[in-house]
């Protein structure tokens, strides 16, 4: 059996990364929050790209259900906690790799640990994990971390990525802390789909918004997982000026449809809060 070496595994990123570089990225942390649909794929996509060391939180485990689109979903892993998968999983490419679970996901008592010496984050978090979210966001910009995003939505996906001297989480989605989780649901659907392109092909009968119940397929979170380390590679290396909110990117590769939004408001302007007053209307008959 071959020895594993570090220099040799990542050798044919040269060419794309200096040596330097992937020394850089070697010494990384990255702190994924959610394991499942998409951060169970960036999980395996940043460990081929060289990063030494993960924060990775999810409090869940795999079920039968969750073969349709989750990376680590296996019969082999049903039962199992989604952290412990993600830990195998980078071990398994990157055997000299720092993992650093957080098995009952990311809450108030551990968010300072979970960010604790990172780099950079992502948000891979459930749609629904508001309260999370929340605390993600602003403990990172108190520390000055980038927070990447790209929601699966269809075929495709909406990239987000928050400079910490940038808009904010709070400011892009116009978000009032005080809303139910239905108003919550409203502000993000609105933030994260500029353009409603899944609806050319979408059954929207077999959505239920109020039972959680969310259409989802494998491509997306195969597709995200590449468009997150990619603009995480840049971010760390500096190789081309920084994609920022306001300014959002929004691919479907179903009905092969590209296109780059700049958001000066977010969310308030009055053609997004028409926009969410359609949604909410539309949402409420679900």
């Amino acid at each position: 059996m071959e020895d594993y070496n570090y220099d040799v595994a990542f050798s044919r990123n040269k060419g794309f990364i200096s040596t330097d570089e992937q020394t850089k990225l070697r010494n990384t942390r990255v702190a994924i929050a959610g394991l499942g649909g998409t951060g169970g794929a960036q999980v395996a996509a940043l460990s081929r790209l060289g990063i030494g060391h993960f924060h990775l939180a999810d409090f869940d485990e795999y079920e039968v259900k969750n073969f349709n689109r989750q990376y680590g979903a296996t019969m082999s892993t049903v039962g199992k906690k989604k952290a412990d998968v993600a830990k195998n999983i980078v071990l398994d490419i990157n055997p000299e790799a720092e993992t650093h679970l957080f098995e009952s996901g990311i809450n108030e008592h551990n968010i300072n640990d979970f960010l604790s010496d990172v780099d950079i984050v992502i948000d891979s978090l459930d749609f629904y994990c508001f309260k999370e979210r929340f605390l993600l966001y602003a403990a990172a910009r108190e520390r000055n971390l980038w927070v990447l995003t790209a929601p699966p939505i269809g075929f495709g996906f909406t990239l987000l990525c928050f400079n910490p001297e940038g808009m904010t989480f709070e400011e892009y989605f116009n978000f009032n802390l005080d809303d139910d989780e239905f108003e919550l649901s409203v502000s993000l659907i609105a933030g994260i789909t500029p353009k409603p392109y899944m609806l050319k092909y979408l059954n929207q009968n077999d959505i239920d918004i109020k039972e959680h119940q969310l259409p989802s397929v494998s491509p997306a979170p195969f597709i995200i997982a590449g468009v997150i380390t990619t603009h995480i590679c840049n971010i760390l290396l500096s190789k081309a000026p920084p994609l920022a909110v306001p300014t959002v990117i929004q691919y479907d590769a179903l009905i092969n449809k590209y296109r780059k939004h700049r958001f000066i408001w977010g969310m308030k302007s009055p053609l997004q809060k028409l926009k969410k007053i359609i949604l909410r209307k539309k949402m409420a008959k679900k």
